[in-house]
């Protein structure tokens, strides 16, 4: 079967870099549902870092059982997301930022913009393909993560943003945010199966990165 590309596909939905929104609970996409969790990973720099890392490497996707299949760089539009006030207006498109190839120790690229991937969700005794592309990376001195939004054929429409933040008192948290909801008339037949499924997958999320999971 050959490869199919899904690096020339736009996103399946509008509200591009929405889960930076500092109202996103309150205020959603029209139709989407938000979702925002959270949980202490440790204090310090170093916590910081090593999380940072396997984050950045695709470590919470693998360490929630997801395998993370047909990753491009990509050669369309790169997204760099919308930036925000603190009230939660928009300010319009982020400045377009030079990255540089960065690997995890192993070898694996980090993530970057732009990058797409297929995503192999285990649903049962099957494999649910969910194909997604990077539409914005944070990484700034306390703070650093991603966000991908959904493609054609991803069971759901929306946006997720994983971070990892190190904050003033020296504590390290993992934030996952996010807005979605069935991307079609069949999906939207087993909502509440396809809930049931993604909050059992952001509580796998959450522990991915705990030092227990990540040492």
């Amino acid at each position: 079967m050959r490869r199919t590309s899904f690096t020339d596909q736009p996103v399946t939905y509008g509200s591009v870099g929405g889960t930076q929104a500092a109202d996103l609970l309150y205020y959603p996409p029209k139709g989407y549902r938000p979702l925002e969790r959270k949980v202490r990973l440790g204090s310090g720099e170093d916590r910081f870092e090593s999380a940072s890392a396997a984050l950045m490497s695709w470590g919470v996707q693998r360490g929630s059982g997801i395998r993370v299949t047909q990753v491009e760089e990509g050669t369309g539009v790169q997204y760099e997301g919308i930036e925000f006030d603190d009230d939660g207006t928009p300010r319009g498109m982020r400045e377009h930022r030079v990255e540089e190839d960065v690997f995890a120790d192993d070898g694996t690229p980090f993530i970057r913009n732009g990058m797409t991937a297929v995503l192999k969700i285990p649903f049962g005794p099957f494999k649910v393909s969910a194909p997604c592309r990077v539409v914005y990376v944070v990484d700034e001195p306390h703070r650093r993560g991603f966000a991908y939004g959904t493609l054609k054929g991803h069971p759901e429409s929306g946006e997720e943003a994983f971070l990892v933040e190190l904050r003033d008192d020296g504590t390290v948290w993992f934030v996952v945010r996010a807005f979605s909801r069935p991307a079609n008339g069949f999906y939207r037949l087993g909502y509440p199966v396809l809930r049931a499924a993604q909050n059992t997958y952001t509580k796998r999320y959450l522990r991915s990165l705990l030092p227990a999971r990540s040492a």
